[in-house]
This record gives C-alpha cells, structure tokens and sequence, in this order.
C-alpha cells in the first residue's frame, strides 16, 4: 500500500483460522469444567449444551459484493508509488485521483484476519470501516479499464480466500454439539462418581429367570442469529432421584411394541375389546418378565388404562392405552401423563389404539402435532414406523425431562 493514513490491516494473513476456531471452542469447554457441580446436575442437558453451542459458533464472513459501491478524493502521492512508465522524482508527492471501493459484508469480523488452512497464497492491505471492507486505487492516468481489471482481481481473490473460510467454518460448527456434549456429560460422569450417588440414579429392575413363553419376545441381555440464554435451574443442589434405567426402558417398549403387532396380526381376538382389556394384556407379559425393584414394587395397574412401575410411592414409569379419537385427545393424554410423573428423566408410553380406515393419515397427524404441545423439547428418533421417541418436560420446570415413547396400533373395528 502506497500510504498509511488509515488503520490497514493485511487481509486473511494475521492467524491461522484453525487456531482461532479450536481456541474458541476450548474456551467455551473451559466454562463447562467451572460451573458449579449442582448447576450442571440439574440443569436440562439440551438446553445447556444448546446454549454453550452458541456461545462457540463462529458466524460466517458474508461478502455482500452485490452492495459494492466507490468513493473519490484527491491525495499526495510519493513518486515512490508511480508506475515506471511515469518519469517523475520519487523524492516528491504530487496530487492524484484515489478511487475507494466499499464492500458490505456480515458476519464474525475476526475472520479477515483469519488464514484457512486451504487458501491461495495471497494477502492485501484493506481498511475495516465499520461493517465494509475497503481498499483504494490510484487513477494514475485515467486508465478506467486498467482500474476495473484491479478491482476485479482484487474482489475476486477476496471472494476465494472467503469461500475456503466458510467451508472450514462450516465444518467447525456442525461438529461442534457433537464436542461440546461429549466435554458435558465428561464432566457429570465425574461429578457423579466423585460424590457417590451414581448408583443411587437407577432402579434395579431384573429379567425374571422363567418368563411366559406363552408369547415369544425377544429380551436383551442383561445390564442416547438468535440468543440463546443460559438455561435457569430452580434446584440449587442436587437430589439423587431414582431412574428407570435407559436400557430397561427400551426392553419394555420393545416387549410392548411385540405385543401391539400382535394385535394387528391377530385382529379377531383383540376386536372390540376396551382399553382396560387391552391394558391388561400388556401386563400380563410385562408382569412375569421384569422382576420388581428392592422395594418389591412391579409393574402394576391404576384407574382404567394405566400401566404403572412405582418406587418408593412415586411412578418411575407409566404406561397410558386410549384409543384414538382426535389430535386434542393424544395431546390431552400427554398432558395427563406429565402430570402423574414428578422425578427427573421419568420415562412413559402413549399407547394408541386406532380404529380408523386411515392409519396413515393418523399416523401423519400424530408426528406433525406432537411438537405442538407446551412441555415438547425433542424428538429422538423413530425405532418403527409406528414407534416414536420424545422428550418432554414437567409441568414449570424445563430441567426435568421426561422420556415418553408415542406408539401406535391398528384395532379396526
């Protein structure tokens, strides 16, 4: 650059932009490792690890070229600066004609200074005026063509200096959940070892040694640019509460999921039976294939349609049967299921009896109702067609989530 006037800076050549993103980010993990043990015990997990993932994410470098716009004004230039073909002394300065150029851009300003690891080998003074980036030329002899052809190259390797930038920032940031869950739950995998109740969050539920063999179920063995604020937990110290282990609870889903495809291959002998008969069936499976917890409690019934695994006077697990009569219901059923469930990463079913000619167009009102409903948080995958996973949270408190599985079955009437 002929002068310096102005603040220039060297474009993309100051740092390497990998530096930068892994310093970020190990930053941000930094913050996980400070936080406050009960904090991080009770706080809701996606929400948290949502919010430190903003916290790292790197806003790509957005070059608004279609916005590019010139300015003029007149300069003492040093000789030094004039081309060969001007014979003049380069120990004076003489008055020329400096064309600026302005292009808009948006996104993390840290990034022009950022080298990607793929680049050309390239690198210009520029001057950051708020949100442009500016560069001069010096109209030497009115060459207007001469001018054009610089701005263009010069636009034209910012533009491909920038798209190797976004691609390894893009890249960056879709695996950056992925390293920040990982740090998290590191972090409260040690927290529970070290004060001793890791234990203590499951229920000892076993396989019974003589299950029914009435009905074949296959069992496994034995013993998953918007602010984002950082997520509010009401409990200020942690309570162990007891949980129904995960791998448990996907065994009674799938001995349940067995059972309802029973009903559908089988339809004569489940037609028009009610709610509490098909309630009924279900635990007769359930029942002698998982034993009860230390307390002696098992799977049992309450009211007319709930299937219930309780410890110690409160539901670890419930089951809710209806039959389906209309979006509001199911999502009526939900809410009734959040209100009997008090301990943190309960698990529940819905099970729905459909009795529609139109099972897919039941199934389709289902999935796209589901994330209406107020204590919605996620969906978690889809183990069947007609088998959902969720996450919901308790009634007023976003840091007790609940595991409920949406499962349904064809009953033609």
């Amino acid at each position: 650059m002929y002068r310096n006037k102005y603040n220039y800076t060297r474009i993309f050549a100051e740092q390497e932009l990998s530096v930068f993103l892994n310093t970020r980010k190990q930053n941000v993990i930094a913050t996980i490792e400070s936080e406050n043990d009960d904090y991080l015990l009770n706080v809701n997990e996606i929400d948290y690890i949502k919010y430190k993932v903003s916290e790292a994410e790197v806003e790509p470098l957005i070059i608004h070229n279609d916005r590019i716009y010139v300015s003029s004004t007149e300069q003492m230039i040093s000789g030094e600066y004039f081309p060969k073909s001007f014979f003049v002394d380069k120990g004076y300065s003489y008055k020329k004609s400096v064309i600026k150029f302005h292009i808009p851009f948006s996104g993390n300003t840290k990034l022009l200074s950022c080298q990607p690891s793929t680049r050309i080998v390239w690198s210009m003074n520029i001057e950051i005026n708020h949100n442009e980036i500016c560069f001069e030329i010096i109209n030497f002899n009115d060459d207007i063509d001469s001018i054009i052809r610089e701005k263009d190259d010069h636009i034209k390797s910012i533009l491909q200096q920038n798209s190797y930038l976004e691609s390894e920032v893009k890249t960056y940031n879709k695996y950056l959940e992925s390293s920040i869950k990982t740090a998290f739950e590191a972090r409260k995998k040690r927290i529970l070892a070290n004060s001793g109740v890791l234990a203590s969050l499951g229920i000892p539920i076993k396989k019974s040694s003589s299950p029914s063999n009435t009905f074949s179920v296959p069992l496994a063995s034995n013993k998953k640019s918007i602010t984002i604020l950082k997520p509010i937990v009401q409990d200020t110290i942690f309570k162990p509460e007891p949980t129904l282990d995960n791998t448990t609870y996907q065994e009674i889903l799938k001995m349940i999921h067995d059972i309802g495809r029973q009903f559908e291959r089988l339809p004569s002998l489940y037609k028009n039976k009610e709610e509490e008969d098909l309630r009924d069936h279900f635990l007769m499976f359930l029942e002698p294939n998982f034993e009860g917890s230390a307390t002696g409690e098992t799977f049992n019934k309450s009211g007319k349609t709930d299937i219930l695994l309780r410890h110690e006077g409160q539901n670890i697990f419930i089951g809710e049967c209806k039959f389906w009569k209309g979006q509001k219901v199911f999502l009526d059923t939900i809410s009734q299921l959040l209100g009997y469930l008090t301990w943190r990463d309960s698990k529940a079913a819905v099970i729905m009896f459909v009795s529609n000619k139109d099972f897919t167009s039941t199934l389709e009102i289902t999935k796209n109702s589901v994330n209406s409903h107020p204590n919605f948080i996620r969906y978690i995958d889809e183990r069947d067609e007609t088998w959902l996973n969720y996450e919901f949270h308790l009634n007023n408190d976003r840091n007790r989530v609940v595991k409920i599985a949406i499962m349904l079955y064809h009953l033609p009437k």
